[in-house]
């Protein structure tokens, strides 16, 4: 009887975690602009800068649009140039070792749409992991599991803004959102590694939403 019980007890427990799991993630995506105006979003530009290291600043320009296209340019002597993008077909890179793009055959572009818009039907499980301060914020914890991956977001008790997000090989910390059009979105965004390879900060000045790119946008 005792270990029906708790059975019974574990399965309870396993329920709330979800709907709070998914109360959290629903309060995110409408105080972020709603459901309706993230699916209506096609594709966005963020413009500023980037800080590599102690003090190396680079402008920075990253183009993103439906389904998964993408592509990053930093200016380094007056010069932009294209350091990491998706097609559609083909994904590229910089090669640091020959300092030119290369092609990946490999590449994996990321989705246009974050792990939460439709997240049921992605297959992802979420839980309720507890409470944890991020510096002076008291966050909510809430992690995404698919297959073997997981992926930890830190929510601001107060505003459900994102915090942090916690991937297996980085950690982002989102800060300074902002209204842009219908949505709101980070305009600091810092990246950092265990083997501190790939750590950044990116401060945007301008986020432009739903603009109609060249055709050539995303080739390198």
């Amino acid at each position: 009887m005792k270990k029906i019980f708790l059975v019974f007890l574990l399965a309870i427990n396993s329920v709330i975690s979800a709907q709070t799991a998914k109360e959290i993630i629903d309060k995110n995506i409408e105080v972020s602009g709603g459901l309706t105006n993230w699916k209506l979003l096609n594709s966005v530009l963020l413009q500023g800068k980037v800080t590599l290291g102690i003090n190396d600043e680079y402008p920075i320009k990253i183009y993103q649009q439906r389904p998964n296209l993408t592509k990053t340019t930093i200016t380094i002597d007056k010069k932009e140039s294209a350091i990491e993008g998706y097609d559609g077909e083909k994904g590229y890179a910089m090669n640091y070792a020959t300092n030119k793009v290369q092609e990946y055959p490999n590449y994996s572009p990321e989705s246009f749409d974050n792990d939460f818009i439709d997240w049921e039907n992605k297959g992802f499980e979420a839980a309720y992991i507890g409470k944890e301060k991020v510096g002076d914020i008291l966050c909510q914890k809430v992690e995404l599991t698919k297959n073997v991956n997981k992926t930890l977001y830190y929510f601001d008790a107060k505003t459900y803004m994102i915090v942090k997000e916690i991937k297996k090989d980085d950690t982002l910390t989102y800060s300074d959102y902002q209204q842009v059009g219908n949505l709101m979105m980070p305009f600091r965004i810092e990246s950092s590694s265990p083997k501190k390879d790939s750590d950044y900060v990116m401060v945007l000045n301008k986020i432009e939403t739903n603009k109609v790119f060249p055709a050539n946008t995303f080739k390198f």
